[in-house]
Order: C-alpha cells, then structure tokens, then sequence
C-alpha cells in the first residue's frame, strides 16, 4: 500500500505524488529525491520513504511549486523516428521527441527510453502512475522489437540469446526471440521483454558478439504503432491504453493483450544454405566496426574511401582522355597533305 491514515490526513510516497503531478515517472522521480531537487514545506528531502499530503504539504522541484489538482491527465502514442533524443532536452542540442509535439501545454515526459538511433512507439504522458505500470517489471509488460543486425544469425547465437548472457547488470534473458527476415548480408530479429531493462537489447547482442544496424519498437502488448508514420502522434486515453495493455486501473493483468506479428518465422537452417556464399556469421568480428560507438567514424572512412576511389577512377578516365585525344591528333599531323602551288607541286 503505498498510502496510510495518520492523524485524519492521507499520506502518500513522495515520489509517488511528484509523478502524478506529471512531473517525470516515479522511477524517475526516485532519482530526483535522491540528488536533492525535491523540497517540502521548504525543508530539502532525500528520503525516498518519505510521505506527504498532496492537499497541504508544499512541494517544490527544482524550485518549482507542484499541485496535483492543477493536473489534466495527457496521453500520445508515437511513433519515434531515428535520430531524436527521448528526453525534454538534450545538453549537446540534439533534436529530441519534444520538437515533434506541437499545441500540447501540459508537461509531458516520455515512458522509457528509445535510445537515439532508436524508433518506433513511445507513449508519452503525465501520469506518472500509468508510466509505472508499464516500465515496472513486477506488471510484467510485454514489450516487443524488431532487431536487424548485421551478418547471417545460426541456431548457436539464438540458443546462447535464449539461454540468457550475464551483463554487468546481471542476467539479460528476453521472453523469446526469432528470426522473421532475413537479408543478403543482414538478418531481422524479433526479440519480446517483459523486464524492459536499460538498454537491454543492445546489451544482449554486445555480449554474443551480434552488431545492430537497426532497432525498432513495434509494440507494448496490444498497442502498436503499425498505421502511425514515423514521425507522427496521436492522442489517446488512459481508458483506451489500460484495454491494449490488458491491465486494471490498478494495473493487475485482467486480458490476454499480446500482439501478434504478421511475420512468420524463418527456419534458420534452411536459410544458412541459401545465404552460405553472400553473408558472413553474424558473430564476425569485422561488423564490430558498425557498432553505434563506431558508426560514424566507419560511415565517414567508407565515404572518404568511395571519394578517393571516385577521384582516382575520375584522374584515370581523364587521363586516358587526354592520351587518347593525343594520339588522334598525332594521327591527324601525319596524314596531312601536302603543300601545292597554282602550276602544280612544288620542286
């Protein structure tokens, strides 16, 4: 319970009522208590059990005064593009999910994290009590991606991804994961999460050796972005996002909710003796070099390289012009005709 009668008055996790004041998610809101940015009653809090009356208690962030009542509950679904930051603001100026938001005055934050070459749906709101439900591993949320990753994916990567790897935040194990496409020299995954750690997907393919090119969310159980264009948003209700997520209003799973793929799955064995000659494992280490630490600096080496082979294929022809024009015109001199007078040839 995360609320108790003390002396007629009702008592709530301070967290808690920061993110439903649609400050930032509570999880997030944990993290502001403890830097100090959280004040009550002007009296600076660091406490994370600490409760307060959201009716009489006055509570600041980040000097900023915060009331619940004052409140109007906001919900967009989006479908992220790549290249944006999910975040209000971004210190290096990057673009980020907000530049795409348009006439919405209430404060708005997005419900986890898309990483920045990362797209596809995010909910964004200011409920904070609906963005625990969803990002909370105890509701068990199903989340579901689709991966493209570079090289040919055999039955050993999927079994050691199936298996679970160890991270340096423990074990990293998705509910299922398969091949639904695969490219001459790239191969489409479909991985589904319940836990929705940091990051995690990435650190998955990091730890069997696999390279991502591409990384999209697809769905949150039965919500899903197939009709939204990237870019876009659309508004919705808490009412409309609990039936797709199958929850209650206290967030207890009440429906099946799951999203069903379209995409069937390929058989990997088969698949390896058709891309045998064309793709490499997916486990070489040469596709490190595309790895988002790497990525700009390969494209721009590969650039450079095209543009110096470009520049010398240009010289070449130029040359072989030039040599060619020489040639004919020396051709052209020796053939030429002889001198003649009025009365005949000369001599």
């Amino acid at each position: 319970m995360t609320t108790i009668v003390a002396n007629q008055e009702i008592l709530v996790r301070l967290q808690k009522v920061i993110a439903d004041c649609g400050v930032t998610s509570r999880r997030k809101a944990e993290g502001l208590i403890l830097d100090g940015r959280v004040t009550v009653n002007g009296r600076t809090i660091t406490e994370l059990g600490t409760k307060v009356n959201p009716h009489t208690d006055l509570i600041q962030v980040d000097e900023r005064t915060i009331e619940l009542a004052a409140v109007d509950k906001m919900y967009l679904v989006m479908n992220k593009p790549r290249a944006y930051m999910t975040t209000l603001s971004d210190p290096e100026g990057r673009p980020t999910v907000m530049d795409l938001i348009y006439g919405v005055k209430q404060r708005i934050f997005p419900v986890g994290r898309l990483d920045y070459l990362s797209e596809g749906l995010l909910i964004l709101t200011n409920d904070g009590d609906l963005a625990n439900m969803i990002m909370h591993p105890k509701y068990e949320v199903e989340k579901v991606y689709e991966v493209k990753v570079f090289g040919h994916v055999n039955e050993g990567i999927l079994a050691r991804i199936r298996r679970g790897v160890m991270t340096e935040d423990g074990l990293m194990k998705p509910s299922s994961v398969r091949v639904i496409e695969q490219l001459p020299n790239k191969t489409w995954l479909e991985f589904r999460l319940n836990e929705g750690k940091n990051r995690e997907i990435r650190k998955i393919c990091d730890a069997v050796d696999l390279t991502v090119d591409k990384l999209r969310r697809v769905a949150i159980e039965g919500l899903n972005i197939q009709s939204l264009p990237v870019g876009q948003y659309m508004f919705t209700t808490r009412k409309e996002l609990l039936k797709a997520l199958g929850l209650n209003e206290h967030g207890e799973k009440v429906q099946e909710r799951r999203f069903i793929s379209a995409k069937k799955t390929l058989n990997v064995t088969k698949v390896a003796k058709i891309v045998a000659k064309t793709a490499r494992p997916a486990d070489d280490k040469k596709f490190q070099a595309f790895r988002k630490e790497n990525y700009y600096e390969t494209v721009r080496s590969i650039k450079e390289t095209e543009l110096r082979t470009a520049e010398e294929v240009a010289t070449k022809e130029a040359e072989a012009v030039a040599q060619d024009t020489a040639v004919r015109f020396a051709r052209t001199m020796r053939k030429a005709p002889k001198h003649r007078t009025r009365y005949g040839n000369k001599g």
